[in-house]
């Protein structure tokens, strides 16, 4: 315990004024970032379907469901790690609300990396 006091003794002061600082920044930022995160969470309701990626390998499978009252349409990207290994997109495929789909692509060698893209499809609402 004596080797802590020693070791924190002449750092104290910068802490305190880091504190404070740290402190101050927050009392600035803090009511910014709760609106932004307010309005992150209404624009989360009109994004479309909910996706999860999963690489094993060569191979990339995105899970895509749709918990929303409109149509949603997804592509699977693929960028391949190496440079002679072409890059692959999905055909675009449109999931109805309440729908769930897989995409599926892959690389000859590695993946680099892998995302989805959504794009809403007009004129969907509540069929």
């Amino acid at each position: 315990m004596a080797v802590l006091r020693a070791r924190t003794k002449l750092p104290a002061r910068t802490t305190l004024r880091a504190r404070t600082r740290h402190l101050a920044v927050a009392s600035v930022l803090g009511p910014l970032l709760l609106a932004g995160s307010a309005v992150a969470g209404e624009r989360q309701q009109d994004d479309g379907a909910s996706c999860r990626t999963a690489v094993e390998g060569s191979r990339v499978v995105a899970y895509c469901h749709n918990p929303y009252p409109r149509t949603d349409r997804v592509q699977l990207h693929v960028e391949c790690a190496r440079w002679w290994d072409i890059d692959v997109d999905s055909a675009p495929v449109e999931i109805p609300p309440t729908a769930y789909v897989e995409l599926t692509e892959r690389c000859w060698k590695e993946v680099r990396t892998a995302w989805i893209t959504h794009q809403a499809v007009p004129d969907s609402a509540g069929t």
